[in-house]
């Protein structure tokens, strides 16, 4: 199973990492990652990891403007692509069809072969744009999940809501993740 990870420069480099991490430990999954320049900005201000360490933990690293690499082409199968943390201006470029990098060339490529595409944004508050621009995608069968806090966890720990939002994005995937099942409220 291939599975393409997208890092833009948007904030929340962290779950890019976990996510990157739990792919990593599931038995099958081979891992094509593409981080931007603006990504390999935020790796450096957000986090103690480097370009470097963070490309250790993919099977296969494609420089952003790799417009010949194989994922660029609908006949390279993939189960689908996560892009985490998606910038508005990705965002846009995937809803405006402008693919002129191979982040936006092989979520394009995700789209036109009805493979899975999720976008985890990252902006607050959302200006009509964004919201119009996601919504567009939505319409398309694009998977917008914003990194949303969950209060029903009872621990409230930044690493219990990065872990919550990658489950949840291995969900979309249909890849094996940590959640466990609602069985309703209190009794």
């Amino acid at each position: 199973m291939r599975v393409i990870v997208g890092i833009t420069g948007a904030s929340g480099i962290v779950i890019a990492v976990e996510l990157l991490q739990r792919l990593r430990q599931i038995e099958g999954v081979e891992i094509h990652l593409i981080i931007t320049d603006g990504g390999a900005l935020t790796i450096r201000d957000e986090t103690n990891f480097d370009v470097y360490s963070i490309n250790r933990l993919a099977d296969v690293v494609y420089n952003v403007h790799e417009m010949d690499a194989a994922i660029a082409s609908g006949s390279f199968v993939t189960e689908g692509m996560v892009i985490v943390p998606c910038t508005m201006k990705t965002v846009a470029g995937i809803v405006s069809g402008y693919s002129d990098n191979l982040l936006l060339r092989a979520a394009d490529v995700c789209i036109k072969e009805r493979r899975p595409l999720v976008i985890v944004p990252r902006e607050m508050p959302f200006s009509r744009i964004h919201l119009r621009n996601m919504k567009e995608l939505a319409d398309i069968g694009v998977i917008v999940m914003p990194p949303v806090m969950t209060f029903y966890n009872t621990d409230m720990t930044l690493q219990s809501h990065i872990n919550h939002v990658v489950n949840k994005i291995l969900m979309q995937l249909n890849l094996p993740t940590e959640i466990v099942e609602w069985s309703g409220g209190k009794k």
